[in-house]
């Protein structure tokens, strides 16, 4: 494994699962930080604050510079975090796990507001196709965001992994090449890939929502597999 300045970790799955850190992940964070690596959190989870949700939106753009009012399918219970931002005439959608907020209803009218304004961007904040919650696996923003994009033949904006962006503004902030550093997730293709397509290692672990299948395929892999984020910690970030 090269020698590496700097870590990305995904949170959900790697440092902590169903509300609770998996063990030794503290101890893999201060081995990290106590050799001088640097590290930045990278996670899709749109189940937090407006300082996560609504501040990634602002810092690249997407709904005051381009002058955007969206139609908000995002969790409810942060629809009031949301106070600050015009959603009056919509025209753009922004979807995030809204979990029992993908109403019929819901969806129904996000998709006529893309079919009816040709122009309206369809936004996810991530796409990934399910989480590991305490009652297992359950469906994340991934198939809804592809629902509206067969239903309205968009391509949605990503802001989240894997785009290229969430990658390279991390290790800017960090001062960090992508040869330099690696991303660590339990996400094949959000984590592993997304940061594997820009240079980075991608380092899987097998917990949260990794899947034996994970390990399986032809065409995508990643460059190292291990039990967990201690070892991962243990056996490539040093």
């Amino acid at each position: 494994m090269r020698t590496l300045r700097s870590v990305l970790v995904d949170i959900d799955g790697v440092l902590c699962t169903g509300g609770a850190a998996i063990p030794r992940s503290i101890d893999a964070l201060a081995i990290l930080r106590g050799q001088g690596v640097g590290v930045r959190f990278l996670t899709n989870t749109s189940r937090q604050t407006r300082a996560g949700i609504v501040q990634q939106l602002h810092s690249i753009g997407f709904l005051q510079q381009r002058g955007l009012r969206p139609h908000l399918l995002v969790n409810p219970q942060l629809l009031p975090e949301f106070d600050g931002i015009t959603t009056d005439h919509p025209n753009a959608v922004v979807v995030g796990d809204a979990a029992e907020g993908f109403t019929y209803a819901a969806m129904n009218a996000a998709m006529r507001i893309l079919l009816e304004a040709p122009d309206a961007p369809l936004i996810a904040i991530a796409r990934n196709r399910y989480f590991r919650a305490g009652e297992g696996l359950c469906l994340d923003a991934g198939p809804y965001v592809a629902a509206l994009e067969y239903a309205c033949d968009v391509r949605a904006e990503l802001t989240g992994k894997p785009a290229a962006a969430i990658f390279l503004a991390a290790l800017d902030d960090l001062q960090t090449t992508p040869d330099q550093a690696a991303m660590i997730g339990d996400d094949l293709e959000g984590d592993v890939l997304g940061a594997q397509a820009v240079g980075l290692q991608g380092i899987l672990v097998r917990t949260g929502k990794y899947r034996p299948s994970d390990e399986t395929g032809v065409k995508a892999r990643a460059d190292l597999v291990v039990e967990d984020f201690y070892t991962a910690v243990a056996r490539g970030c040093r």
